[in-house]
C-alpha cells in the first residue's frame, strides 16, 4: 500500500478549531500541552522544528539546589519532566547530602538524545497535534483573544494560548563581537511575535544568558581530571531509575592563572563588557568572564566535565560560559587541566532575548492585558529547565480551565517551590533571569522535595490532573508513616519513647527497625519519612506555626487603590515600595525588600480599622 492509498483511507482533513495552542516546543510548552491534554481539551503545540521538542540547548542535568525540589513537584502533579529525566539519566548525585534534608537535591545528568526521545514518547500519549510552524502572532479582535498566526499564513483559531517561546523571541546569538539573529545555535529565532505582545500593551526586557562550549571527549586527558562516581544505588525523581542511572562518572577541573589572564586581556573582545548586548544576564549563573571580572580575589573557578550522553563524543564544561570569540575560546579551553589539546565541537555563545514583565501576568500566568493569553518559562524572565517546566504546568492547566469555563487556581506560597517562584515573579517581578534557590523559599523544611507527594498529589487530583488511585496510594503511604510513628512513640528504648531515641544524632530508624521490627516492613520511602519528621520534629512545629502565620497575612486584604503615603506610621521607604509594587495582602507586602515588621503593624491597625 502507498502513501495515496493510506489517505485515501482518512479522506480529507478539515482545519481544526483547539481549545489550547502551545507556542513552543522546549520545557514549558512540553508541560503546558501535557497538562492542557489532561483535562480532555484539543491541544495542538506549534514549534517550528517537531524533532528538536523536548531538546537541551544547555547543560543536559536536572535538579540541583532549589530546582529538584521544583521537579519533585512537577512530578507530584502529574507532570513529565522527572519520568523524562529518570528514564534518560546516566549519572545521579544527592547535593548537600551532609545538611539537612529542606536543602538535600538531586541532580541527574542525563543522555541530552535520550531525555527529547522520552520526552516525545511520554508526549505521545496524550491526544496533542503537534504542527510545524513559526507563530507570528497572536489573534485578536474587539480586544478578544481568538488563536494565532502563523508565518505562512494559516490561523489557528483557540480558546486560549500558551506562549512559552524560551529564548527565541527576537533572539540574537552572540560569539565575541559577532552577531546573529538566532534562537538558540543552530535554530532561527520567532521573529515577529514580540511585535504581538507589545500591540497588546504587554512591556518587553531584553534578558541574556548564555552556554558553554562542547569539548571532543577523545581529546580530553581524563586522567587529570578528578572523578565524580555516579551514586549507588542511583537516586531519581519518580522513584524508577532508568537502566544507566549508574552508567558513567563526571569530572571536575579549575580554571588557571593563565585562564583568567586571557579573559582580563580581552574584555574588550565580549560583547557584554563591550557594550554590545543590552540584556541583563542571570546573577546565580554567571560567564567566565563575568565571574573573573566579580570574583578577582579568586586563583581559579571549579568546572564540572560532563558527558552529553552514552554515545555521543562530546562533554560539557559547565561553569564555562562564554560570549568570547571561538579563537580565543580555544585558548582559554587549552589552559585548563586535561584540557591542553582540547578540540572544540561547539563553541560558547551567549543569546539575548526579549521577555514579559510578569508583574502583568495573574498568579495562573494569564495576561491581565487579554483573558485567555498565557505565558511560560524564560519568556516570564526565569531562567532553567526547572522553573520553565513549573510554569509550563500551570499555564497549560490553566489555559485549559479557560478553554472549559473553569475558574482560574494558582498554588500559595507556603504550598512549596512552585508557589515560591509563580509569587516572587508575579507579586515582585524580577530584573534579572530568576533562578529558584532552597534559600527563597521560608518553609523549606515543610516543603522538601520527598514530600511532594503528600503537598500536592490532592490538588493534581482535584484538577483532573492525575487519577484518583494516585491519591489513594499517597494516602495509604503516610497512614503507614504515622502509625510508625505512634508505635514508636509507644516504644520504650533505653529508658525512652522510641522517637526520643531516634532524635539522637547518632541513630538512625534502620537500627530501631532492625532491634523492634514493625509488623510490616516500610518502604525505602516511608522509613526515610519517620526518620525525618522524628528527628526535626520541633523545627517542623516551628515551621508550621510559621506557615500559619504566613496564611494570616495572607487574609490581609489590601483595597487595590490604598494611597499608602496617608497611612499613619508607614516609613516613607515602605510608602514608596507599597506604591509602587502595589501588593493585594499584607503577606506580599511582608516580602518586598525595605518593607519592616513596623511597617505591617502599622498597615495592619489601618486595615482592621476599614479605612
Amino acid at each position: 500500500m502507498n502513501m495515496q492509498d493510506i489517505l485515501a483511507q482518512f479522506g480529507p482533513r478539515e482545519a481544526m478549531d483547539y481549545d489550547v495552542v502551545v507556542v513552543g516546543g522546549g520545557h514549558a510548552g512540553l508541560e503546558a500541552a501535557w497538562a492542557a491534554a489532561a483535562l480532555g481539551v484539543r491541544v495542538a503545540l506549534v514549534t517550528v522544528n517537531p524533532d528538536r521538542i523536548g531538546m537541551m540547548p544547555c547543560n543536559p542535568a536536572v535538579g540541583g539546589p532549589g530546582k529538584s525540589q521544583l521537579v519533585a513537584e512537577v512530578v507530584a502533579l502529574g507532570g513529565l519532566m522527572g519520568r523524562a529525566a529518570d528514564a534518560a539519566a546516566i549519572h545521579t548525585r544527592v547535593l548537600n547530602r551532609s545538611k539537612g534534608p529542606a536543602v538535600q537535591s538531586l541532580r541527574v545528568q542525563v543522555d541530552r538524545d535520550l531525555y527529547a526521545l522520552k520526552a516525545q514518547e511520554i508526549l505521545a500519549e496524550r491526544p496533542v497535534e503537534v504542527l510545524r510552524g513559526e507563530v507570528a502572532a497572536l489573534w485578536v479582535e474587539g480586544g478578544r483573544l481568538l488563536g494565532v498566526r502563523t508565518v505562512d499564513g494559516r490561523t489557528l483559531p483557540a480558546k486560549a494560548v500558551v506562549v512559552a517561546g524560551g529564548t527565541f523571541l527576537s533572539g540574537v546569538v552572540w560569539y565575541g563581537r559577532k552577531s546573529r539573529p538566532a534562537g538558540r545555535q543552530g535554530e532561527p529565532p520567532a521573529r515577529f511575535l514580540s511585535q504581538s505582545l507589545k500591540a497588546v500593551g504587554h512591556t518587553l526586557r531584553r534578558f541574556k544568558t548564555g552556554t558553554p562550549p562542547r569539548i571532543r571527549a577523545d581529546s580530553v586527558d581524563f586522567g587529570r581530571l578528578e572523578v565524580v562516581p555516579p551514586e549507588v544505588p542511583p537516586g531519581s525523581f519518580t522513584g524508577n531509575p532508568g537502566p544507566h542511572a549508574a552508567r558513567l562518572p563526571t569530572w571536575q577541573t579549575r580554571t588557571t592563572a593563565r585562564t583568567h589572564r586571557l579573559i582580563r586581556e580581552n574584555l574588550h573582545l565580549s560583547p557584554l563588557y563591550a557594550g554590545d548586548i543590552q540584556g541583563i544576564g542571570p546573577r546565580y549563573c554567571p560567564s567566565i568572564e563575568d565571574k573573573v571580572v566579580r570574583f578577582a580575589d579568586k586563583e581559579s573557578h571549579l568546572l564540572f566535565v560532563e558527558p552529553d550522553g552514552l554515545s555521543t563524543t562530546e562533554v560539557y564544561l559547565q561553569g564555562f560560559s562564554s560570549s568570547l570569540p571561538p579563537e580565543l575560546q580555544e585558548e582559554m579551553v587549552r589552559s585548563l587541566p586535561g584540557f591542553e589539546r582540547a578540540v572544540i565541537q561547539r563553541y560558547a555563545y551567549a543569546v539575548e532575548y526579549d521577555s514579559l514583565d510578569p508583574t502583568e501576568l495573574t498568579r495562573g500566568l494569564q495576561s491581565r492585558l487579554l483573558p485567555g493569553l498565557f505565558s511560560a518559562g524564560q519568556v516570564n524572565g526565569t531562567s532553567g529547565y526547572e522553573e520553565a517546566a513549573a510554569q509550563g504546568l500551570l499555564a497549560g492547566l490553566n489555559a485549559a480551565r479557560f478553554a472549559l469555563g473553569l475558574p482560574e487556581v494558582h498554588l500559595p506560597r507556603e504550598s512549596g517551590y512552585i508557589g515560591v517562584l509563580v509569587d516572587d515573579l508575579v507579586g515582585r517581578g524580577t530584573d534579572e533571569p530568576y533562578r529558584m534557590m532552597t534559600s527563597r523559599v521560608e518553609l523549606r523544611l515543610l516543603c522538601r522535595a520527598d514530600n511532594a507527594d503528600e503537598r500536592l498529589t490532592p490538588l493534581a487530583v482535584a484538577w483532573g490532573l492525575r487519577p484518583k488511585e494516585d491519591l489513594e496510594r499517597v494516602e495509604a503511604k503516610y497512614r503507614r508513616v504515622a502509625a510508625e510513628l505512634r508505635r514508636l512513640q509507644a516504644l520504650r528504648v533505653e529508658g525512652v519513647s522510641g522517637l526520643q531515641w531516634l532524635r539522637r544524632p547518632e541513630n538512625t530508624y534502620r537500627a530501631l527497625a532492625e532491634r523492634f521490627p514493625p509488623s510490616e516492613p516500610l518502604s525505602p520511602e516511608e522509613a526515610y519519612q519517620v526518620e525525618v519528621r522524628a528527628k526535626y520534629a520541633g523545627y517542623i512545629e516551628r515551621q508550621e506555626r510559621l506557615r500559619e502565620k504566613m496564611k494570616d497575612l495572607e487574609a490581609f486584604r489590601i483595597p487595590e487603590g490604598m494611597d499608602f503615603p496617608k497611612v499613619p506610621g508607614l516609613s516613607r521607604e515602605a510608602a514608596e515600595k507599597l506604591s509602587r509594587h502595589r501588593p493585594k495582602s499584607l503577606a506580599e507586602a511582608a516580602r518586598i525588600p525595605g518593607v519592616r515588621d513596623s511597617d505591617l503593624t502599622a498597615l495592619a491597625v489601618h486595615l482592621r480599622r476599614g479605612a
